[in-house]
């Protein structure tokens, strides 16, 4: 009994370590599942090599009812050296035949988007990305949570 337990943990520990190495893994849930304009949704992380390569995503959990096919953003990148830069950023929830993308489950859907992949920080220090909803309809009814990841990759900008 004690060596199929420590072959269990043994596997357990394997598989949590081979996982994504994440900066930042965070989410907001937004109030009666709407996001209005003055909910700002600002992640801090900090990056401290230069020369390592990112995947940045987004993930936005929202109703299966949700009435559009995106949900138009507007993303603010914050640098360490006081630099502030910002873009719309469109976040496409379903296809262009209507279907959902990522995972629904009864009223709920869950899709994670990359907004950014293989990205490099040029600055060593403390970076904020702030997220904003940027729809013609205020609030937007339907969105439950917004998350931001951002995944340290294996390669550099020296490979």
């Amino acid at each position: 009994m004690k060596k199929s337990s420590f072959l269990t943990l043994l596997v357990a520990i394997a598989l949590t370590a081979c996982g994504p190495k994440y900066i930042i893994n965070e989410s907001r849930d937004l109030p009666n599942g709407e996001w209005a304009y003055n909910d700002t949704l600002r992640f801090t992380f900090a990056i401290a090599d230069t020369l390592k390569l990112y995947d940045l995503f987004v993930e936005i959990e929202h109703a299966a009812d949700y009435p559009w096919q995106n949900l138009y953003t507007r993303i603010y990148t914050e640098f360490p050296d006081g630099q502030r830069l910002h873009k719309p950023l469109s976040l496409e929830l379903s296809d262009q035949l209507g279907q959902w993308q990522g995972r629904c489950r009864s009223d709920r859907c869950t899709v994670r988007i990359p907004i950014q992949q293989g990205a490099y920080f040029n600055q060593a220090g403390a970076y904020a990305i702030t997220l904003e909803q940027y729809m013609r309809v205020n609030p937007v009814p339907g969105v439950q949570r917004v998350a931001l990841q951002i995944v340290e990759l294996a390669s550099t900008l020296e490979n």
